[in-house]
C-alpha cells in the first residue's frame, strides 16, 4: 500500500499547483492534524483513497465544519486493507485549548485503546498529532511531544508512529524519521509517502 501522510501545512503541490491525477498513486491518505477542512475534502475528492484524520491542537473548526467524505478516526482503531490504524489526536496541553490533554488525560485514552489493540491482534500505525517525548518533539511547552506514548509503544510495538504539530521549518535538526525500538516514528509535516 502506498500512503500519503499529511499534517500542518497544506501543501502547493497538492493544493496550489494541483493536476489531475496527482492522487491517483495513493491507496490510502493519513492527516495527522492541522489542516483546512476544505484541503482534506478537496483531497479526497481529487483521489480514490479513503482519507482518515485525526484532530490538531488548531482544528476547532472541525466542530461546526468537519472536512467532507474523510473519516475521523479519534480514539478509535480501524482496519484498512488488513492495516490496523488507531488515531490519537491533539496536543500537550499547553494553553488550555480543544485537543490539547495533559499526560494523565492521554494515558487515559491509551489504556482505553489497549482494549480495541487487544481485540485487533496489535496495531500496525498510530496515527498522533504530537510525537512521544523526546522523538521529534520540541522543548517549548507547545511542542513536547508525551511521555505517555512511550509505555504503549514499547507494549505494543506498532510498526510506525506518525504524527504532525513539529514543523520541519521550525529548524533545520528536526528529523523526518526517527527509531524506537521496532517503532519508526514519522514526521507527516506537510506531506511524505509511506509504502507499506
Amino acid at each position: 500500500m502506498k500512503l500519503l501522510l499529511l499534517s500542518d501545512m497544506e501543501s502547493p503541490y497538492l493544493w496550489d499547483y494541483y493536476r489531475p491525477g496527482r492522487l491517483s498513486e495513493y491507496d490510502l491518505m493519513l492527516s495527522c492534524g492541522d489542516l483546512k477542512a476544505s484541503y482534506l475534502s478537496f483531497l479526497v475528492t481529487m483521489g480514490r483513497a479513503r482519507l482518515l484524520y485525526v484532530h490538531g491542537n488548531h482544528d476547532t473548526t472541525y466542530k461546526t465544519k468537519p472536512p467532507e467524505g474523510c473519516e475521523c478516526i479519534e480514539d478509535k482503531l480501524v482496519v484498512v486493507n488488513g492495516l490496523r490504524i488507531l488515531g490519537l489526536g491533539g496536543s500537550l496541553m499547553y494553553n488550555g485549548g480543544s485537543h490539547q490533554y495533559t499526560e494523565r488525560q492521554m494515558r487515559l485514552r491509551l489504556w482505553r485503546a489497549g482494549w480495541a489493540v487487544r481485540r485487533a491482534g496489535g496495531v500496525d500505525i498510530v496515527l498522533t498529532h504530537a510525537p512521544p517525548r523526546g522523538y521529534g518533539d520540541a522543548e517549548d511547552l507547545a511542542h513536547r511531544g508525551f511521555e505517555a506514548f512511550m509505555p504503549f509503544i514499547e507494549k505494543y510495538r506498532p510498526r510506525w508512529l506518525i504524527h504532525g504539530h513539529v514543523h520541519m521549518n521550525y529548524g533545520r535538526d528536526i528529523p523526518r524519521k526517527v527509531q524506537l525500538g521496532d517503532t519508526t516514528i514519522v514526521n507527516a509535516w506537510e506531506r511524505y509517502v509511506l509504502e507499506v
